[in-house]
């Protein structure tokens, strides 16, 4: 087949979405598919070949896009008519278009798509309370302002397109507590095998050091302010030093928290693949603390590797469903707890080789090529569903607003749609 990714931005290596984009897009080729990309570029982009992506905009969200850019993305844009000749050139022929988020770039394609009658899927790969957080955090924490903003992707993009990958069934089962009709695929999007169990030795610096680490954005919804009150609780202390990997909007608050809290000042950075497994390599406890969470990606490539998790319980978390022992979950949002379960791992060095060993075992199961085999079926399955509706002169579904949409497209692009 050949596939078209619809994505806002790709090639940036500390964005899980897109890094996860080229890695399904590595494993799809080897298995003799042909896939391309309608995304932002960065100028610090890695291993990318720029011919398979047709370059778009960035969409200007004025005094936001700080806000946007302090998560680590860019949204693209498509605006002139010119620009919508390209995206129609650059469909043509395509067996299937894949989206990976409901933006506005996605949203425009994807009318364009339809209109060329390309089988389209679509994928969840961002929870209404990543937004939200990003706010304020009295938004992410409501159901009320989560709910709507479901509503409104649902409205504006999903419910148009009939298979939906999600990374988790906890994610289907929001979207379906939310009202969404779609076909929902839960899939996770796997760890490629670089990612393997490990035992590095700590730096000169840290030799003395207990190491605690988390992966991903410095965002309200992900608490890492917990495991800093965590670990000024723990008896440990002045032997811990925490790691935090990523950045975001509340790493001023972190360093306040961090001088109030900590006996070792905490240590931020942003890193590429290979130092990440590095540091993962020498960690002696890692911790997802987040109350929102889609799957946590870096959560399962730490306990690939051997590291033995301690994961908040958060019901809209589907990152406790890796928790294989009651030691390795603590109640969402209580520091107090979380430094309990620290101060276990420290003190049960055999108990915790153990459960490594299990960890090891259960990794193997979100091997990316395992996963990718689950999301080829999906893609499959969408063009015998989509060739299927053709024949009989339908589409999945299209309503009154759905039909405005086409009808603007077209005369964007001089298209007949009484020819289509």
């Amino acid at each position: 087949m050949k596939i078209i990714f619809v994505m806002d931005l790709i090639g940036v290596a500390n964005n899980g979405t897109t890094m996860t984009a080229m890695r399904t897009a590595e494993e799809l080729e080897k298995r003799g598919h042909e896939v391309k990309y309608i995304a932002y570029i960065t100028a610090d982009h890695v291993d990318l070949d720029l011919n398979k992506v047709l370059q778009v905009r960035e969409k200007n969200f004025g005094p936001f896009n700080s806000v946007i850019h302090s998560q680590g993305m860019v949204l693209g844009d498509v605006k002139t008519p010119d620009e919508y000749r390209k995206i129609r050139n650059f469909l043509e022929g395509a067996d299937l278009v894949h989206f990976f988020m409901a933006s506005p770039l996605c949203m425009k394609v994807r009318v364009i798509a339809k209109l060329l009658g390309i089988p389209t899927s679509a994928a969840v790969h961002v929870q209404a309370e990543n937004i939200t957080y990003t706010i304020a955090d009295f938004l992410g924490k409501s159901y009320k302002y989560n709910s709507q903003l479901y509503w409104f992707w649902n409205r504006k993009f999903y419910q148009y397109i009939r298979n939906i990958h999600t990374v988790s069934e906890m994610m289907k089962i929001q979207l379906k507590k939310h009202g969404w009709k779609n076909d929902i695929y839960p899939i996770s999007n796997g760890v490629p095998p670089e990612f393997k169990p490990i035992i590095n030795e700590k730096p000169e610096e840290l030799k003395d050091k207990i190491v605690v680490l988390m992966i991903g954005r410095l965002s309200g919804e992900k608490r890492q302010d917990l495991i800093i009150k965590a670990i000024g609780r723990s008896k440990y202390n002045d032997k811990i030093q925490l790691i935090l990997c990523g950045k975001g909007p509340k790493k001023g608050y972190y360093d306040k928290l961090s001088a109030k809290y900590l006996k070792n000042p905490y240590v931020q950075k942003l890193v590429p693949q290979e130092e990440l497994r590095n540091i993962i390599g020498y960690t002696d406890v890692y911790i997802h603390a987040s109350d929102a969470e889609s799957e946590a990606i870096a959560c399962i490539e730490a306990f690939t590797c051997g590291r033995v998790p301690i994961i908040s319980d958060s019901p809209v978390s589907a990152t406790n469903q890796f928790a294989l022992d009651p030691q390795c979950i603590f109640k969402h949002g209580d520091y107090k707890d979380l430094a309990q379960k620290i101060d276990w791992m420290i003190e049960h060095p055999e108990e915790k080789a153990l459960l490594s060993e299990k960890y090891i075992e259960y990794g193997k199961s979100f091997a990316v090529d395992k996963c990718v085999t689950r999301l080829e079926e999906m893609f499959l399955n969408t063009v015998k569903q989509e060739r299927e509706l053709k024949e009989k002169g339908l589409t999945y579904y299209t309503d009154r607003k759905e039909r405005r949409r086409l009808k603007k497209a077209a005369a964007i692009l001089g298209i007949d749609q009484n020819s289509k």
